[in-house]
């Protein structure tokens, strides 16, 4: 059979010959991206120290404080995906521009808000503004840092730079709240991404990311977007992560949480059949992708790391507060551990080039679990921070972290170059996701068990909270051990041509471009076949 052409027509310039810049340009270039990345994270974490103020200086209700977090949340994992088929049709570098952009307007302006809805609504923004940025980022990442080992580094790095926002932001929030106003936990991503968007235009060569679609007029590449299954599935992600969100608070049986549960499953069905009947090049997310080698596998990862962390902030902050009577600062400061962990273990993307990140994300897995057992046995007495929670904190950051960069680093070489800015949009969303379906899940048994063994100032809710957590570790660690093929480690990316196995099946859509292409080939060389 001969060879097929590609399938994409956003075929970037690192399928072919990739450019080089300096090393000087490629740093500042990385110091971009990471900056942007320790943006999104700070916005989520820096809340968490500055919420109490929030409540009061607005008197907001438990249920609306928990939406000034949620609503970044579910905005942003529900965009990713548009921004990651815009990123890949369009110029990446206008995504990500526009984004830095937008989160320094929408923290401006948020800075000024002093009632609770308009607030929601500035922070439901900030997360479509942040989900630019990311897959965007991603993309001019990838095509900036072609070189495999270079490329681990720098996606260890990006990844690293959002875990220890995490920590220093709230660490920040806290230092904002006690000293001056929260108003300035705003503000301070408006006077950090203002300069940072400026830079941008001028750093990010504009040929990074030039691909033949850019000489197709605007409305060819506007059909190509696939806008109805964005659509849909954006829909179904906003819908999902609400009803999981609210099953804690409202119950899982109520009419608030079936609804739009039940509603959304049946779109996430509508959505993947839509994807088998509309041509590979115009879908949002090409069946295909699912059959690249290791990639349902690595999504499956991907659902933890970001659930581990969002967990451990979640309980520890309200328990050392709450319970223990901790000031801000305090907490924030006793999570240090986490960012530092984080922070140095994401230099370890090379590992990736030279041992097989099956074993390194198996490795990261078991500090995982060893990290989850420790605080599901101690943790409820100040007394036992030191013992229990510090080498907690540092074994399991330190697995988290290992998982997260390497899973990354794996499923970026698992699918084509030119799907760099979807294949970001699936991974952060799978982050994100997994982080608001758990802690659902952590909340419920934590609240039930609550009921039944003395309350919130009793430990045995946030224990049986660990267990769970741990039940979930195991799951993964025993699916990657299972699934997870090391047949293609350290190989070439994959074209859109060949998925990398040729035994696995393709859908009918997939088949039918395909033969499609054959025969067009055929006729055409035709006479060059040999009789």
């Amino acid at each position: 059979m001969l060879p097929l052409p590609p399938l994409s027509p956003a075929e970037t310039a690192v399928d072919h010959e990739p450019e080089i810049y300096s090393r000087t340009r490629r740093v500042i270039l990385l110091f971009l991206f990471c900056l942007a990345q320790f943006l999104d994270s700070f916005n989520n974490s820096a809340l968490f120290s500055a919420i109490p103020a929030l409540e009061v200086s607005m008197g907001m209700t438990e249920s609306q404080s928990t939406w000034i977090i949620s609503g970044f949340q579910l905005t942003f994992a529900s965009f990713l995906l548009i921004s990651g088929r815009i990123s890949d049709v369009y110029n990446p570098k206008t995504a990500f521009v526009g984004g830095v952009a937008g989160l320094a307007v929408i923290s401006l302006c948020a800075g000024f808000v002093n009632d609770t809805i308009p607030l929601i609504v500035l922070r439901a923004l900030t997360g479509i503004a942040s989900a630019m940025t990311i897959p965007s980022a991603l993309t001019l990442l990838v095509n900036v840092f072609p070189e495999p080992l270079e490329q681990a580094r720098a996606i260890g790095l990006f990844g690293g730079c959002g875990c220890a926002a995490s920590v220093l932001g709230l660490m920040i929030g806290a230092m904002f709240v006690e000293w001056t106003s929260y108003h300035f936990v705003f503000w301070f991503v408006t006077i950090v991404a203002t300069p940072a968007a400026l830079a941008c235009v001028f750093v990010i060569p504009p040929e990074i990311s030039n691909t033949k679609d850019n000489i197709k007029p605007a409305a060819a590449k506007w059909k190509s977007l696939d806008l109805l299954g964005a659509t849909i599935l954006t829909a179904a992600l906003i819908l999902f992560i609400f009803a999981v969100t609210s099953g804690s608070t409202d119950g899982w049986a109520s009419v608030t949480v079936l609804v739009p549960l039940i509603i959304s499953i049946l779109m996430v069905i509508g959505f993947f059949y839509l994807e088998t009947i509309i041509p590979v090049d115009r879908a949002a997310i090409p069946p295909r992708t699912w059959f690249y080698h290791n990639f349902s596998v690595l999504f499956g990862v991907a659902l933890f790391p970001f659930l581990w962390w969002s967990t451990v902030f979640s309980i520890f902050t309200t328990l050392w507060q709450n319970v223990f009577e901790w000031p801000a600062i305090s907490s924030a400061l006793h999570m240090i551990p986490i960012g530092v962990a984080s922070f140095v273990i994401s230099f370890t993307g090379p590992l990736s080039r030279i041992f097989s990140p099956k074993w390194i994300i198996l490795t990261g897995l078991s500090f995982c679990m060893v990290a989850t057992a420790l605080m599901a046995l101690g943790g409820g007495k100040p007394e036992e921070y030191w013992p229990y929670i510090f080498p907690a904190f540092v074994i399991g950051s330190a697995g988290a972290m290992l998982t997260y960069t390497h899973t990354n680093i794996a499923i970026f070489q698992a699918a084509p170059s030119s799907m760099a800015g979807t294949v970001g949009a699936i991974f952060n969303g799978a982050l994100q996701s997994g982080s608001a379906i758990g802690l659902a899940g952590v909340s419920s048994i934590e609240t039930s068990v609550e009921a039944r063994h003395g309350g919130s100032h009793e430990y045995s809710g946030r224990a049986a909270a660990f267990w769970f957590l741990f039940t979930i570790i195991s799951i993964e660690i025993i699916s990657v051990s299972i699934f997870y093929d090391r047949s293609t480690d350290h190989k070439p990316q994959p074209t859109h041509g060949n998925l990398g196995n040729p035994a696995r099946r393709s859908t009918d859509s997939d088949e039918k471009l395909n033969d499609a292409n054959v025969t067009i080939i055929e006729k055409a060389d035709l006479a060059d076949l040999p009789v």
